[in-house]
């Protein structure tokens, strides 16, 4: 029998929602409310639209799934809407900084809300670094087209020193520690830009598109190299399944990797505590975002493959590819600044929201607690801002593209899973909550979230879960020998029991 006392106890207990929104009073680790709907929507638009429409489109057209790519960017915008309603319900009743790791703490408890944030490190701060070694790629494009050749050692395809990646990470870093409503003046500028550059796609694109090409639309099932040993799906191996391409299986695999795409709504909740009326808004911002850039993905999917043979889509420039193919060279030049701006946002923003988890945390004690004071003048945690920044630019510096956005979808999709079951579980310890936005058919559209977010997962391949579970164990590491000591909630307990 479990006493009242055990370790096993102790990391399960669960943060009340009036004690997460007491410690946002506190002066030392208050943020300033300054974000409205549209700024959020704004946010969640600027990390959306970025890698997925200007590389994976190609990517996953040519390798997994033909023409059809637009069927699988549907079928990942649907996990993501069902997940999106269980977080602005999330949203809307506990408006506080730190998105799934503070919903799954008033829920699940300590150790699971830890895991939770352990796993966003990963989500956000790699995703952070790959896109900017993706943003680095453009920016040596566009110089080189303007004449302006930089360095193989320091930009290319193999830098020794990736240092355009590693200044994109500064100046944003830079914009993020001067306050939020500054970074959000920027992100406004940017995604303006970006929006702009892919309605012109859409729109110029269907002069150049042939009807051959769309033929046939689900390509038929073959076995590739993409596919084989590790590189398969963890559900074709499961299942026995020849690892295949393309077909209908394609399109589901492609569906796990153009995920990828849709990061970034979540991170929208990650600023509730920075939002004016964060009950109204949260919610708006988040079903907002998804809903314009699903429209966007699935229009220039079906244009890019209209315009070029599927099979011979280029895998790092797509978009600007197949005007060059169309002959359109002085569009291409269009796109890779959209896609520049594209690219920073969404650094920007991941950068905020990685550094928005890694604060809660550090306020409940999980992580030093140091780091969560706010900067006195700006109103922005910025120890964390500095240090999130320092992080991101060493990995920028060094790591390479690779195939790193698979294991930033099981990151995100697990998450996914959890606040799924949060919201039911929530629904039943604390139906006296006042909920300003409800998800529907409760628990049914949860759990179907679940089993859909679940799918994806097992579409992914077999190395990326091997992956994941050691980040994982490290976690579970990194907790009991720091967190478990130090957590807030522990010591609170421990004085509360004492005579």
């Amino acid at each position: 029998m479990v006493g009242e006392d055990s370790p096993l106890v102790d990391i399960f207990r669960t943060k009340s929602v009036e004690q997460s929104i007491r410690d946002t009073e506190a002066p030392e680790h208050r943020l300033r409310k300054r974000l409205t709907a549209t700024d959020l929507t704004v946010f969640g638009i600027g990390v959306i639209v970025g890698t997925g429409i200007f590389v994976l489109t190609g990517q996953v057209a040519k390798e997994l799934a033909g023409p059809a790519v637009a069927i699988s960017f549907v079928v990942a915008a649907v996990v993501c809407g069902l997940a999106a309603l269980c977080y602005a319900e999330f949203a809307s009743t506990i408006p506080v900084a730190g998105s799934a790791y503070t919903f799954s703490f008033a829920t699940l408890g300590e150790f699971p809300a830890w895991v939770i944030g352990w796993d966003l490190v990963l989500e956000l701060a790699l995703a952070a670094a790959v896109v900017s070694v993706g943003w680095s790629g453009y920016f040596a494009s566009l110089l080189s087209s303007l004449g302006i050749d930089l360095p193989a050692a320091l930009a290319g395809d193999d830098p020794v020193f990736n240092l355009p990646a590693v200044l994109i990470v500064l100046i944003l870093t830079v914009v993020l520690l001067v306050g939020i409503k500054i970074s959000s003046r920027v992100n406004l500028i940017l995604v303006i830009t970006k929006v702009t550059v892919v309605l012109l796609v859409i729109v110029a694109g269907l002069f150049f598109v042939k009807g051959a090409n769309y033929t046939p639309f689900v390509p038929e099932a073959v076995a590739t190299a993409r596919v084989e040993g590790l590189k398969a799906p963890l559900i074709q191996v499961l299942f026995g399944i020849t690892p295949v391409a393309f077909g209908i299986v394609g399109i589901f695999s492609a569906a796990a990797i153009v995920f990828f795409a849709f990061i970034g709504f979540d991170i929208v909740a990650t600023a509730a505590e920075e939002t004016v009326a964060p009950q109204r808004d949260v919610p708006r911002g988040i079903l907002g975002s998804l809903a314009i850039c699903t429209a966007l993905y699935v229009a220039v999917s079906l244009v890019v493959v209209g315009m070029q043979r599927y099979s011979e889509l280029s895998t790092t420039a797509p978009l600007s590819d197949a005007f060059i193919a169309a002959g359109q060279a002085w569009l291409a030049t269009i796109i890779s600044v959209g896609a520049i701006a594209g690219l920073t946002t969404v650094v920007l923003v991941l950068l905020l929201g990685q550094t928005r988890v890694l604060f809660a945390m550090s306020r409940d004690g999980l992580l030093p607690r140091s780091l969560s004071k706010v900067h006195p003048t700006f109103g922005t945690p910025a120890r964390l801002t500095v240090a999130v920044g320092l992080v991101t630019m060493a990995l920028a510096g060094f790591v390479s593209f690779g195939e790193l956005a698979e294991l930033v979808n099981i990151g995100t999709l697990f998450a996914f899973v959890v606040v799924s079951i949060g919201v039911v579980v929530l629904r039943r310890t604390r139906p006296d909550l006042p909920r300003a936005f409800r998800v529907p058919l409760v628990p049914v559209l949860p759990i179907v979230s679940v089993l859909a977010c679940l799918y994806l997962m097992l579409n992914l391949p077999v190395q990326t879960w091997l992956r994941f579970l050691a980040w994982m164990a490290v976690g579970v590491l990194v907790y009991f020998a720091f967190g478990y000591r130090h957590s807030r909630m522990r010591q609170q307990d421990t004085l509360e029991k004492v005579p």
